[in-house]
């Protein structure tokens, strides 16, 4: 673990290798688990503004499911997450075949909407835990990713360049570019 501004970071995600393999996963991170997508406050307003223009790239079950319990959900835990259908695939999940994808992040590269997908789904599979002083950023590791692990490693991507865009995203390209510089001191050591 280290420490960059305001977030400590597991060393794994410098370390470990990942690139999503679509083709081979069929995206199982949207329909499998326990719970929705983390949000925060802020996207679960972006969210109720954003349904409107989203409702029709989703699934019927998906639509029935957001319109009966909301555009997002407290879990059990009391976190802000997306709603799931029958307590299993992402409410804003679409298929194109056997491929689970996002219904909003459709949207967004149709030009129907500016915000690409909840920055959690963006992220993975770092996952981030804010906490009052600081941030915990860390890899997750699922089973259902193995494929993505072994492509990362045959084409040698570590985590944190696989989701670059993200990690601006959530943090800002200074925050980035700091994370780079340790990682290039880390391979040196």
């Amino acid at each position: 673990m280290f420490q960059l501004g305001k977030t400590i970071i597991s060393e794994d995600i410098l370390e470990k290798e990942f690139v999503c393999n679509l083709s081979a996963c069929k995206g199982a991170c949207c329909v499998d688990g326990d719970a929705g997508a983390p949000l925060s406050e802020a996207e679960t307003k972006i969210l109720e503004e954003i349904y409107p223009k989203i409702k029709p790239f989703l699934r019927k079950e998906g639509i029935a499911a957001i319109e009966a319990q909301g555009t997002w959900v407290k879990g059990t835990d009391g976190d802000l997450e997306t709603p799931l259908i029958d307590e299993k695939d992402c409410a804003y999940v679409i298929f194109d075949g056997k491929t689970a994808l996002c219904g909003i992040e459709q949207a967004y590269n149709q030009g129907i909407i500016d915000w690409k997908k909840p920055v959690s789904c963006h992220l993975y599979p770092i996952r981030v835990k804010d906490f009052t002083e600081f941030a915990a950023v860390n890899y997750d590791k699922w089973d259902i990713c193995d494929d993505a692990c072994s492509l990362g490693k045959e084409l040698e991507v570590p985590v944190y360049k696989f989701v670059k865009e993200a990690l601006i995203r959530r943090f800002g390209q200074d925050w980035y570019l700091e994370l780079e510089k340790v990682a290039e001191e880390l391979k040196k050591s």
